[in-house]
């Protein structure tokens, strides 16, 4: 659902609610919404930008991160649901994803367990998976633009019982079909995941492996991000 018309009760609503988040670009709320748990995500203007090219690009970004979600989720790709879209006051109510818990922290506890039986195939597991979701994300044209391990969740499946890969956090995604923006997109994760999961290398490339198996675009793909490793590691040697 969508408005665009003046939302006059909107500010007061979300001083009812939990401000849970604030970042450069966007405040995060955690309330209720048509009673359901839900996260209001709402960009506010940047006074540094003119106020008609700060309306301009912030517009811009709330219909992309809408439109790639949407299309997540027509593909089959578990993301929040969008209950809400003000565009007056650029405001998305999301889906709170209830009893999950982040990729990054999945795989920080389950390396620190040693109760677990067998962590290492576990873990191969969900690289396996998170590698065959971003493959299908990637064969839609979707470009989420700040893959961490952070913007991932795990939660039970309410009916099958196994466990679902939620994606959420959207905010820097867009619409592309080239195979460049597709391969830094997986730069981004993979340097976000080593420095979060040291001595990961390993599980990484599994990923890596299930997403190339998964994608029907996958070849041109990984020859982008090993171009785009090829030009970080000599800015690395430069610096």
């Amino acid at each position: 659902m969508a408005v665009e018309g003046t939302s006059v009760a909107l500010p007061q609503f979300l001083n009812k609610i939990q401000l849970i988040k604030q970042g450069a670009e966007a405040r995060v709320y955690r309330g209720s919404f048509l009673g359901k748990p839900t996260i209001v995500k709402e960009r506010f203007p940047k006074l540094y930008r003119h106020p008609l090219l700060d309306e301009k690009l912030t517009h811009r970004r709330t219909v992309q991160e809408v439109r790639s979600i949407l299309r997540c989720r027509k593909a089959g790709i578990s993301a929040p649901v969008v209950y809400f879209v003000d565009y007056t006051s650029h405001c998305i109510f999301l889906e709170d994803i209830v009893g999950s818990i982040t990729v990054r922290d999945h795989i920080a506890s389950t390396q620190l367990s040693s109760a677990q039986k067998s962590p290492v195939e576990r873990l191969d597991q969900l690289a396996q998976k998170m590698g065959q979701i971003l493959a299908k994300m990637h064969d839609e044209d979707v470009v989420h633009g700040d893959l961490t391990t952070s913007n991932m969740l795990l939660k039970a499946g309410a009916e099958s019982g196994e466990t679902e890969l939620v994606l959420i956090d959207f905010g820097l995604s867009y619409i592309s079909a080239l195979p460049e923006d597709k391969g830094v997109d997986m730069y981004v994760l993979e340097k976000a995941f080593l420095s979060t999961h040291p001595n990961t290398e390993a599980l990484f490339e599994k990923l890596l492996k299930a997403y190339a198996a998964s994608s029907k675009k996958s070849h041109a793909v990984i020859k982008k991000l090993d171009e785009v490793r090829l030009r970080g590691r000599k800015r690395s040697m430069v610096g």
